[in-house]
């Protein structure tokens, strides 16, 4: 479903060239199940974002369902990634002046274009399958930062997407919720057999993956598949 050849990704700063990820190759199937874990400044979430279209390799392939992505251009990269891809974002990326339920049906009317009967059902779905049903007429700003990352999964998870590439996505949950979520993540994998890809220092996440990859220096020094019960 994905392969990624040989990428590298180099930012210019002035004079200065920072190479951030070197020769960086990986084939991940259908329905897998990944954390991407490594110290701070090992490059995870800019794997994440070159895989999940949000930025373009300085040199190299990205290849997703036998299309060669990394050749898009920006207009042609959010249209790949709105039908295919779900993003969850460290920082929420809510949209502020619409409310909770408002934000997790956005995808729905800009993206799929579904009847409202169908965007409600799969939006008051999701608010009860991550507990914000109670809070749904509410705005960003009047929600905690779980909450919010509460919602920002419901959002990347409304629209089924194939694959869905998560940044930190339990960072500001609490363990009880964090489980929560966790559940909901690998019942969605399961139901719709959908690739998660997460970037991740939670320990909870990387216990509950099928295959844990190590980035040091933004290179691959391991690449493990296991077992998770």
């Amino acid at each position: 479903m994905i392969k990624a050849k040989n990428l590298n990704k180099t930012y210019q700063i002035g004079e200065l060239s920072l190479e951030v990820i070197k020769n960086f190759s990986i084939e991940i199937d259908k329905g897998e199940f990944i954390a991407i874990i490594g110290p701070s400044g090992s490059g995870k979430s800019t794997v994440l974002n070159m895989l999940g279209c949000l930025d373009t390799p300085t040199s190299g392939e990205v290849i997703i369902d036998d299309v060669v992505i990394s050749d898009m251009n920006k207009h042609q990269l959010a249209q790949f990634r709105g039908q295919h891809i779900g993003f969850i974002f460290q920082s929420f990326n809510l949209i502020p002046v619409l409310s909770v339920y408002e934000n997790i049906e956005y995808p729905l009317i800009m993206i799929l274009n579904l009847p409202e009967e169908e965007r409600k059902k799969r939006v008051l779905n999701l608010l009860k399958e991550v507990d914000m049903l109670d809070q749904k007429d509410k705005f960003p700003e009047q929600i905690s930062g779980g909450q919010k990352q509460r919602v920002a999964i419901a959002r990347a998870l409304v629209t089924n997407p194939k694959i869905i590439f998560a940044d930190e996505p339990t960072a500001n949950l609490d363990s009880k919720t964090a489980n929560q979520v966790i559940a909901l993540m690998r019942k969605t994998q399961k139901d719709y057999n959908s690739s998660f890809i997460f970037a991740t220092h939670d320990e909870k996440i990387v216990a509950n993956v099928d295959r844990v990859v190590t980035l040091v220096d933004g290179e691959i020094v391991k690449d493990e598949t296991r077992s998770v019960s």
